[in-house]
């Protein structure tokens, strides 16, 4: 059983890129490296079709990849950041509503101004 759980540990390591970046832990890294891979190889292929320049092809196709995964890095982190403050609201909201059921600081047991006070 021993065995089994280093073997796990090993396989769980996740995969590092460049021994810097945990691509696994890392959140939006998997998906931020696929699109630069995506844009690179669209960059490089089409300034290549388009004027048969090898390096310099080359060079695009990198600025691409570049490009491209910090732009859908950034965008996907800011995204998660907007979720997270929107998650903070409604647990905050969610807490209220439980601390103030039913008292005088109940914003659903106001009365309102169009309604009748008494019995018609």
């Amino acid at each position: 059983n021993q065995g089994q759980n280093s073997s796990n540990r090993k396989w769980m390591k996740g995969f590092k890129l460049l021994g810097i970046l945990d691509v696994q832990r890392t959140p939006c890294a998997r998906d931020a490296i696929l699109h630069g891979a995506g844009g690179s190889v669209a960059a490089g292929m089409l300034f290549f079709l388009s004027t048969s320049r090898v390096r310099r092809s080359f060079d695009v196709g990198f600025a691409g990849f570049m490009l491209t995964t910090l732009g859908s890095w950034f965008y996907c982190r800011m995204n998660n950041a907007k979720l997270r403050v929107q998650q903070r609201v409604i647990q905050e909201g969610i807490r209220n509503k439980v601390v103030y059921e039913g008292t005088s600081l109940d914003p659903t047991n106001r009365p309102r101004a169009d309604a009748p006070s008494g019995p018609s």
